[in-house]
C-alpha cells in the first residue's frame, strides 16, 4: 500500500503541505516518475510514454481514495474493478532480490503501467473489500490533498504526514493565543 500512496503522491496534481503541487511536463515528469519508482522498486530509466501512463494510473487511484475519504464506498470499488479489469490483474507467486515467495498481481501484457496499475488496483481492492476499508484517507490540512492509508492502531490518522500535522497544530495554536 505504501507503493500505491507514494505513486498517487508523486503522480498527481492538487495540493502539498499547504503549496500548490503541479506535476511537471516532458522530461521533468519522466524525472519525477523515476524518483517515485526508485523509492519504491528501485526501476529507473523510464520513457516519457511510461512516465506519463504511470501518472494516468495515479489519477485513476487517487479516484479511490477519494471516494472512501468522501464515505462513497460504492464509487471506489467501481472504480477499482474498472481498473482492475482493464489491468487484467492476475495473482503470480514470485521470488527474486534473495526474498522468500510473496504475491505479485501484474497486468496483461507486461508492462510497466499495467503491472503497476494491477498490483495497486490489487492491493487496494483487497483494504476496500475488508474491515478496515476506512483507513485510506485524503489528508486533512488546509491545502493538502495527499493520500494515505492509516495504519495507526485506533485507526484516527487525518493527515498525510506530521508536517501536515504540525502546520494544523501550529495554526491551532496562534488561534487560541490570538483569541485570548
Amino acid at each position: 500500500m505504501a507503493s500505491t500512496v507514494k505513486l498517487v503522491n508523486g503522480l498527481t496534481e492538487g495540493e502539498r503541505r499547504g503549496r500548490p503541487y503541479t506535476l511537471p511536463t516532458g522530461e521533468g515528469l519522466v524525472a519525477v516518475a523515476t524518483e517515485v519508482l526508485q523509492g519504491i522498486s528501485g526501476r529507473s530509466g523510464l520513457t516519457a510514454d511510461e512516465a506519463a501512463e504511470l501518472a494516468a494510473v495515479a489519477r485513476e487511484l487517487r479516484v479511490v481514495f477519494e471516494a472512501v475519504a468522501a464515505g462513497d464506498v460504492d464509487t471506489a470499488a467501481g472504480q477499482l474493478n474498472r481498473l482492475l479489469a482493464q489491468t487484467r490483474a492476475r495473482p503470480r507467486l514470485e521470488r527474486h532480490d534473495g526474498q522468500p515467495w510473496h504475491l505479485h498481481f501484474p497486468g496483461a501484457g507486461g508492462t510497466l503501467t499495467a503491472d503497476w496499475g494491477a498490483s495497486c488496483a490489487t492491493g487496494l481492492a483487497v483494504v476496500l473489500g475488508g474491515e478496515m476499508y476506512d483507513r485510506l484517507g485524503v489528508c486533512t490540512a488546509p491545502h493538502c490533498d495527499r493520500v494515505y492509508v492509516d495504519t495507526s492502531r485506533n485507526g484516527t490518522r487525518r493527515f498525510c504526514g506530521t508536517a501536515c500535522q504540525n502546520r494544523v497544530k501550529a495554526a491551532a495554536f496562534r488561534a487560541r493565543a490570538h483569541s485570548s
